[in-house]
């Protein structure tokens, strides 16, 4: 059975075989912390990636620098969430010498920054790290939406040699303490909820976005954790991904089946 457990901000976990999972802070309002994160992998170049940015604390930085001869191996930073963006400038200062990756959000965003060409969800990081890291950009969906609120969209990072996926919003691992944990609800990996508003407006979305969240599964099957962006991690048995990622669909057909009826001049 799947384990989703919580880690708290500001500790960098080893998952093996070159990932190097960062929890950060991200206090909503100022009080209540959602959490955040980012990874650093090692390609079989003995070079490394950040994955997504955050403003690393002393001793943090010291343990990156440890493993990157000071920064100086870091060879990219690619930032996957459009709408996570508050560590980007940081980031790209502290490693000046990284190749930045962003979606159109973040070159529009930070201008001033010196972006690699092309966008993360148009295909921009296909095939950059060889086997060591595969992206999957979800169909059917908006990346940005009009509504500024709705933060589904992201590009999902699979690590196949640690077997680990890196999600923000997209995926979340629902864990509650005791006795909200006995609600069906927690434990579970699912769909963010804002899957209906960032939909796209046509009645093909919604099996555009099914039919790669099943693929995804199985291009995926042999993950063995899904670490999402507020706090938790999930750890998998042999081949329980593509399972997991059909209960997901299960619990949002409703709102697929919903979406189907969207009339066609809306198209």
């Amino acid at each position: 059975m799947a384990e989703i457990t919580k880690v708290k901000p500001g500790t960098l976990t080893d998952f093996g075989d070159g990932f190097h999972h960062i929890r950060g802070s991200f206090k909503l309002g100022g009080v209540l912390d959602l959490g955040t994160h980012c990874a650093l992998v090692e390609l079989p170049d003995g070079r490394f990636v950040f994955l997504d940015s955050y403003t690393l604390d002393d001793d943090l930085k010291a343990k990156v620098d440890a493993l990157t001869d000071n920064g100086r191996k870091v060879a990219a930073i690619i930032n996957l969430h459009p709408f996570h963006t508050l560590h980007c400038e940081w980031m790209a200062k502290a490693y000046p010498d990284a190749k930045l990756y962003g979606t159109k959000r973040h070159h529009e965003k930070f201008p001033e920054l010196k972006w690699e060409s092309g966008h993360c969800e148009a295909g921009a990081l296909d095939g950059l790290f060889g086997d060591a890291l595969e992206f999957s950009i979800p169909e059917g969906v908006q990346m940005v939406c009009e509504d500024e609120n709705v933060h589904f969209s992201s590009v999902l990072a699979f690590h196949r040699p640690s077997g680990t996926i890196f999600v923000d919003d997209t995926l979340s691992c629902i864990k509650a303490p005791f006795p909200l944990s006995l609600l069906p609800i927690t434990g579970k990996l699912a769909f963010h909820p804002t899957l209906a508003k960032a939909l796209e407006p046509n009645p093909h979305a919604a099996d555009a976005f099914r039919e790669w969240a099943i693929h995804m599964g199985q291009d995926w099957a042999d993950a063995r954790r899904v670490a999402t962006a507020h706090n938790t991690t999930m750890e998998l048995n042999a081949g329980e991904f593509p399972e997991k990622v059909g209960a997901a669909l299960g619990r949002i057909s409703k709102i697929l089946e919903k979406h189907r009826t969207v009339p066609r001049s809306a198209e």
